[in-house]
Order: structure tokens, then C-alpha cells, then sequence
């Protein structure tokens, strides 16, 4: 790969240039037209060579487009390294014969110097010729020469601009496709590696740019762009490259020592500048694909990377290698998310049951807790735990809580005046809360259908995120203060519980299965459970103990001072029609 290495640079300009650009190719149209008009020559063309082709991308009174590099007179510049003037062909023992002298385009005069980068690539030709023999002064030589100055530093520019990222100066994404494709392109059979990094918690970057702004972030960049070559020491034929975002590639070949896991073992605990004397501890998370570039495109192998560095972030490990069942699992699960946003944009898959709460001294139902379920065309019926975790990843819970809250109060609505009439809870996640127009629009709805609010139940989700959120605080208050009826869920399920109860507004406190699956048959869970509740009790409270499924339980727990519960035992969800058919047997029970 060292050859591969060294040649890199030329065939990734080359490998752009062979593909069609209309806003490059314009200007490299005015660029011949321009080298006509001072010369006086009425043919003119830029050319790129590589080894098998010449590609003309750009002429004026010119009307090849592509040629084999045999048949082409610009490989004999580009070959020598030097600019090569024929006043003419037909007195040229090299080119008398030649098809493109004796035959269309008719070449008896040709000039040409090669077009030369920085790093002194010869990428291709600018020429001009002739239907006729001509001279060709020093002057005009100088004048070409000057013109191809201007030509290749006008393709740097633009391959800079399409190759290089603006902020790291470091190969980017689009060369990185453009490099693998030329690997495939090559025959190149040999075994790679793709290691992609996740060097900065971005949500963290994004933070620091509205705080400090977005130099101190294109710093934290920079900064990191130069750590990597010095930590991971690649070696020649192992190229780094900026994708964006804080993440960073590079790609080996398949026995390189730079595995996913070395990477993140030599970056763990370093510091990256971020200006001003601050600095900021990386947290890399590395993702690797071994491949042969023939076997996948450019894009399957970018992806399979992608997908196992996903695979790290999402189970919090610092590396992981790509695998096919877990990529099948995520395909799935794309592919679910997709399929749950259509499914909330239109009736249809999705709905509502409703698991009641009974009263432990009466034995009446007094409320119900709406729970979502899916019927899905290829996977059947579909609990919340198959599609809501997904839901929160892809940000689409707070569009399903809207789609849930709906179609309560339209129940609610139906039922206005009805002797079955049951408050209905409903859950809610830490971004609703910290929506401040959440409480607001909650109230219009209720108003609307002209119900009480303390009808609807909100039930709080992920209560440590919500304590740790100031918004989400406020949003809870706004809730209480319009009436709403505020309960917590899974109390008993952590040990910070009970600091709850000083700091969130609430109503109702739902005790986890956990806390009571064993009260029938354990004495030490007996005694915790007695004691919570009366705590719970004292603090006057409404206790409700989800997860009953047996009458000893439930003796239990009224007996210790639970109010209410819920579990089998009791009623499982039901939907709508059973519901009303089961509340109304109820109702008239002796």
C-alpha cells in the first residue's frame, strides 16, 4: 500500500477531475477560450491523464472529449514533465502518421504545457492547436505557461474546497469516498480497515458554541486534528480524515496495530486546547470495518463503520467492531422508527388501552392509566418497550405523547356525561415538561372539550433527568397550578427516590412492582413496603401499587394504607369497546 500511499494525493485530483462538474468545467471553458483569444490560436483544451485515458474537460474549437492515453500527444508532456511545441505534425516523425493529425481533429499545430500542483503532480495538459502550421514565440510559450498557473491554481481551489475541511485543513468525508473508490477502481484486493472515532460529546460541543461561540469550538477542532497524527502515529500508508462533527476516520490496511480499540486506548484522558487557557478532556468512542474494496461500495463500507461506532456510543463502550446481526437489528430498527412516524401521521396501527385503578376500600375502579400499543402489519401486536426506547432516540416521543393525550380526552370528551366516566393518566417525557408552552396547550385542549383538568392525570417519566432540568421544573409547576393531577412513576425502583418528594410538585405516588412482587411471600419485603407507605401516608399522598396479580397483595397493601392499585389481579388494559362493556358490568355489580 506504500505505492498506493505516494499516489494518493494525484489519483484523488485525478479520480474528481474524470467526473462531471458543469460549475468547474465552465470555468475551465473560459479559461480556453481566454488562452485562444491572447494567443490568436483558434484551438484550445484542458486535458487529464491517467493511466489508461485522457479526458478533455474543457475546449474551444476542440471537439474531442476523451482518448486513450496512447493516442493522446499531451502524455508525451505530461511523460517528460515539460511543455512540448509542435509547429508542425506532418514534419514530426512522432505524430506524421498520427490519427489525429491524418484524420478529425486535423492537429498540424500543437503546443502544450503541463498542468503542475504545489506538490508538483502533473494532473494534465493545457494546450491549443491548430488546423494549420504555425510559429510559436518564447512569448507565447510564456504566456501558456502563465495561463496554466492560473488553470491549476483554480483546480487546487476547487479540489480544496470539495476535498478538504474547512475548519481541521484534514482530508474530508467527500476524499475519503473518492480514496476507497479508487481502491475498488485499482483492483486493490488487499484487506483494509475503517476506523471511525467520535472524539468530542458533540451535544457538550454544541453547549460550549452558545455559550463562549463558535471559535473556542473550531479551536477544540483544530487542536484535536493535530493531536491524532501525534497519538496514533500512522504510519505512511495510513491516512487520517475529518468527517464533521467531531468525528474523525482513518483508514489502514487490515493488519494494521490501529484497531477501533488501540485508537481509543491512546486517546483515553487527553486534553484538546480550546483557546483562551481552556481545555476539554476527550471522551473517544471508535467504531471499525475490515473490508476489501471491491467486495462493497464506498458507501456500504462508510456505513458499516457508522454502524458499529453507533453500536459503541448507544452501549456507552469506548469501541466495538461492526457486526452483521447487530446490524440487522439496527436495520430493523431504523426501518420500525420510519414505519412508527407514519403509523402517528395517520390512523391506523396505533392505539389506546386503558388499564384500570381500583380503590382498595371499595374495590370500584377510580381511574385509568392509557398505555399505547401497535398493531403492525409484519410484527403483529407490538408493546411499548418494542418501539417507545427507539421513539426517544429519533426524538418522535414528544409527537407520541401529543398523539396519546389526544385520544384521551377524546374518550374523556365522548364520555362527558357518562356514569362510567374514569380520570385517565397519561405519560409523559422530560422534553414535554420542558416545553414551556406544553401546560398551555394542555389546558387549551381540556377547555375546549369543556373538561376539568384534574380529569387528566400527567404521569412523570424519567424523574431524575426531569429534577436535573430547570425547564422541566417550571413546566411541572405551570402543570400543578392549572390543575392537573401530578403523578410519579416507579417509586421504590432507585435509591435517590425519596428526594423527590421535597423537590417535584406531586399528587399521586405509584409504587413499583418491584417493591411489592414479593410481599406474599417475604417478610423483609413486607416490612419495607409497611414502612414506604407510611411514609407516603403521612405525607398525604395518594398511594397507588401497580403490578397486583394476586389477592394476598392486594390485602396487603390496603391493609398497610395503600390507596389504590393496579396490575392483572385486578383488570388487564383494555381497549375502548371492552372497557366501556367492562366498566358498565361493573357498575352494575351488587
Amino acid at each position: 500500500m506504500h505505492e498506493l500511499a505516494n499516489q494518493r494525493p494525484r489519483h484523488g485530483v485525478l479520480q474528481a477531475l474524470r467526473e462531471p462538474d458543469a460549475c468547474r468545467d465552465d470555468v475551465l471553458g473560459q479559461f480556453v477560450q481566454l488562452a485562444s483569444q491572447v494567443l490568436g490560436i483558434p484551438g484550445s483544451f484542458v486535458s487529464v491523464l491517467d493511466d489508461s485515458d485522457q479526458y478533455i474537460r474543457a475546449g474551444h474549437n476542440f471537439a474531442l472529449k476523451q482518448t486513450a492515453r496512447e493516442d493522446a500527444l499531451c502524455r508525451y508532456v505530461v511523460d517528460n514533465d515539460a511543455e512540448m511545441v509542435i509547429p508542425d505534425t506532418l514534419l514530426d516523425t512522432r505524430f506524421m502518421t498520427h490519427r489525429y493529425v491524418t484524420d478529425v481533429p486535423f492537429i498540424r499545430f500543437y503546443a502544450g504545457v503541463p498542468l503542475k500542483d504545489r506538490e508538483g503532480q502533473i494532473l494534465g495538459t493545457l494546450c491549443v492547436t491548430d488546423g494549420e502550421p504555425r510559429a510559436f514565440s518564447a512569448e507565447q510559450l510564456l504566456t501558456l505557461k502563465m495561463l496554466a498557473n492560473l488553470v491549476i491554481s483554480f483546480l487546487e481551489a476547487w479540489h480544496a474546497a470539495g476535498f478538504t475541511d474547512p475548519v481541521t485543513g484534514m482530508p474530508n468525508q467527500q476524499r475519503l469516498m473518492r480514496d476507497l473508490h479508487y481502491l475498488a477502481a485499482s483492483g486493490d484486493l488487499s484487506p483494509r480497515r475503517l476506523v471511525l472515532i467520535d472524539a468530542i460529546d458533540m451535544p457538550r460541543a454544541c453547549e460550549l458554541a452558545r455559550t463562549m461561540g463558535v471559535g473556542p469550538v473550531e479551536a477544540l477542532l483544530k487542536d484535536i486534528a493535530a493531536l491524532l497524527p501525534q497519538r496514533l502515529r500512522p504510519a505512511p500508508d495510513e491516512r487520517l480524515y475529518a468527517l464533521g462533527a467531531g468525528r474523525f476516520a482513518l483508514l489502514t490496511p487490515g493488519d494494521s496495530p490501529l484497531s477501533a480499540a488501540r485508537i481509543e486506548e491512546r486517546l483515553r484522558e487527553i486534553s484538546a486546547d480550546l483557546g483562551a487557557g481552556l481545555s476539554l478532556t476527550l471522551t473517544a468512542h471508535t467504531g471499525e470495518s475490515d473490508f476489501i474494496a471491491g467486495h462493497f461500495s464506498a458507501q456500504e463500507i462508510l456505513r458499516r463503520a457508522a454502524s458499529a461506532l453507533h453500536e459503541a456510543n448507544g452501549s456507552g463502550v469506548p469501541a466495538r467492531a461492526y457486526n452483521a446481526s447487530t446490524d440487522v437489528q439496527h436495520t430493523r430498527d431504523f426501518k420500525l422508527m420510519h414505519e412508527f412516524a407514519a403509523a402517528l401521521r395517520k390512523e391506523g396501527g396505533l392505539y389506546l388501552v386503558y388499564q384500570p385503578k381500583i380503590c382498595l376500600r371499595t374495590g370500584a375502579p377510580v381511574g385509568l392509566e392509557a398505555l399505547i400499543r401497535w398493531c403492525h402489519p409484519e410484527h403483529g401486536e407490538l408493546l411499548p418497550g418494542a418501539f417507545v426506547p427507539l421513539a426517544e432516540k429519533t426524538g418522535q416521543l414528544p409527537t407520541m405523547t401529543t398523539w396519546v393525550i389526544d385520544r384521551a380526552i377524546i374518550r374523556l370528551a365522548r364520555l362527558r356525561d357518562s356514569d362510567i366516566q374514569l380520570p385517565i393518566t397519561v405519560n409523559v417525557s422530560l422534553n414535554d415538561f420542558a416545553d414551556e408552552g406544553f401546560a398551555e396547550d394542555l389546558e387549551r385542549k381540556i377547555n375546549r372539550h369543556r373538561l376539568s383538568p384534574s380529569l387528566l392525570g400527567i404521569e412523570c417519566l424519567e424523574t431524575e433527568r426531569i429534577m436535573e432540568s430547570s425547564l422541566a421544573m417550571r413546566g411541572l409547576e405551570r402543570l400543578r397550578q392549572r390543575g392537573f393531577t401530578l403523578s410519579l412513576d416507579d417509586f421504590g425502583s432507585g435509591y435517590s427516590n425519596i428526594s423527590y418528594l421535597r423537590r417535584i410538585p406531586l399528587d399521586v405516588i405509584k409504587l413499583d412492582r418491584s417493591l411489592i412482587s414479593n410481599l406474599a411471600t417475604d417478610i423483609a419485603s413486607r416490612t419495607i413496603a409497611h414502612s414506604i407507605i407510611s411514609m407516603l401516608k403521612a405525607l398525604d399522598y395518594v398511594v397507588l401499587a401497580e403490578g397486583v396479580e394476586d389477592e394476598e397483595t392486594g390485602r396487603l397493601l390496603s391493609e398497610y394504607g395503600s390507596d389504590q392499585a393496579q396490575g392483572y389481579f385486578y383488570a388487564r388494559p383494555m381497549d375502548d369497546k371492552t372497557l366501556d362493556a367492562w366498566l358498565l358490568q361493573k357498575q352494575d355489580a351488587p
